[in-house]
Formats: C-alpha cells, structure tokens, sequence
C-alpha cells in the first residue's frame, strides 16, 4: 500500500465529472487499499478518486464502524433534512454549515464485484453525500449555508 497526495481545492481533477468503474481489477483494488490507508494517516471519515487525482467514480469511508469500499455508488433513496459542519481534507481549515438529506440509501458495487445497497442515517448519510458530491465535481464549500475558517465546532 502507498500513501497518495491529496489534491487541495483549485486542482481541476476535483470540478470533474468522474467516469464510472467498467472493470474492478486489481488496479481498482490497489487503488481502494491506498486511499484507505490515506484516508486513515490523514485523520479522514471519507476520501473520493478525485480527491487523490483519479477521476473515477470510487469512494472511502470509514465513519468509526469499519470500511466502506463503494464503486460506482449511486444515491437511490433520501429522507429528511439536517444541517451540519462538513470539512474535507482537500479544502484544510475551512469548515461549513450544509443542508443534506438525514437519511440516504446507496447502491454500489464492491471490490468484489457484487452489487450491494447500504443505508446510512447522520454522520454515515453526511459522509456519503459529501463524497459522491466529490464524484460530481462538487466541494461542500459548493453547498455550505456559511463558511468558516479554523477548527471545526
């Protein structure tokens, strides 16, 4: 496994439009390895192919109940309203107050090319609609309601 770098805000790799997964091989796996281990030295919940310089559509998380892999994640459900501070590890010291569903069901395929489908409620529907948002081109800074610099609340 290798540590990647993390492309910070102005990187245009991070305003893509990500191309989706059309064979999961053992590039697509050592590629799930080192963004979890980078996401994991960078004291992250979640960490997106753009964000390491890959414009594909693949995802980390790990919000404190194991690893989630994701390959071609998709949002198929939503429910609810909730605003929180997001950060993100390409935009450092910035955090800000966004509006996401509280409650989100996700489709995506896993490292072993199995289709699966998760629901996940508070940080877990947070983290997966920040990183698919990453898979869009998207930044939380995009979305915030309010930003602020420093340490989060």
């Amino acid at each position: 496994m290798a540590l990647l770098e993390i492309k910070k805000a102005g990187d245009t790799v991070l305003k893509e439009i990500c191309q989706p997964v059309a064979k999961i091989d053992n590039k697509i796996r050592r590629l799930l390895d080192d963004m979890a281990e980078t996401m994991y030295e960078a004291n992250g919940v979640g960490l997106a192919a753009p964000q390491v310089g890959t414009a594909i559509r693949v995802v980390v998380i790990d919000v404190g109940n194991g690893l989630l892999e994701l390959i071609n994640p998709v949002i198929v459900e939503r429910e609810g309203t909730a605003i929180d501070t997001e950060g993100c590890l390409s935009i450092p010291d910035i955090f800000g107050e966004v509006e996401r569903s509280s409650k989100v069901t996700v489709e995506f395929t896993n490292r072993r090319n199995k289709k699966q489908q998760i629901t996940g409620e508070g940080l877990l529907a947070r983290c997966f609609q920040h990183e698919l948002d990453h898979l869009d081109g998207v930044l939380f800074i995009d979305r915030a309601l309010s930003i602020q610099r420093g340490e989060s609340k």
